[in-house]
């Protein structure tokens, strides 16, 4: 028998001083059989990170044509195509294709072992961009994950700050590529 999903309700509270994005979005995430904590935490900090209000999460790991987040326009044209983690060639080049802009937040043990591989091949994207999570910050936020929570994210100078009551974790962001 196929295990379900495990249901997390989010309140999402998000003080972006960049953009000046100021607003609480009340969260549903389902969390696949097969995702981690701490996945489930970073893709919670990358919807903080582009919040708008049209971003919405997707299928994420049930459907591989997807990205784990993505932002359509009222006409219904792509705008923006969040994946996570570590995405093939292949994903990066039609996410590329089918959004305007995309963002791969890259994390884990073996992340600069795939940039080293991928980054040749992305250098005809003008509208890619890479950041990489530290794998002790992922690892972090994993930490905090719990089925009912009050999530405060402060962004300011690219400095990010995730705090559940009284836990705090700095993510640090490493850009490996930018929007040409």
């Amino acid at each position: 028998m196929a295990q379900k999903a495990t249901i997390y309700k989010v309140e999402l509270s998000v003080s972006d001083m960049d953009r000046h994005y100021y607003e609480t979005h009340k969260l549903t995430v389902a969390k696949h059989p097969s995702e981690t904590d701490e996945r489930l935490m970073v893709r919670l900090l990358a919807f903080a990170l582009n919040a708008h209000e049209h971003l919405e999460m997707t299928k994420g790991l049930s459907t591989d044509d997807e990205p784990d987040i993505w932002q359509k326009s009222l006409s219904g044209e792509l705008e923006l195509w969040v994946a996570l983690g570590l995405p093939s060639e292949k994903i990066v080049r039609q996410s590329c294709g089918k959004a305007k802009q995309v963002i791969v937040y890259s994390y884990g043990r073996t992340a600069e072992v795939w940039w080293d591989k991928l980054k040749g091949a992305t250098t005809r994207f003008d509208n890619l961009r890479v950041i990489n999570l530290s794998e002790e910050n992922t690892r972090d936020l994993g930490n905090l994950a719990s089925r009912s929570m009050k999530l405060q994210v402060n962004i300011q100078d690219s400095d990010v700050m995730v705090s559940l009551n009284d836990n705090i974790v700095y993510v640090t962001q490493t850009i490996w590529k930018k929007v040409q």
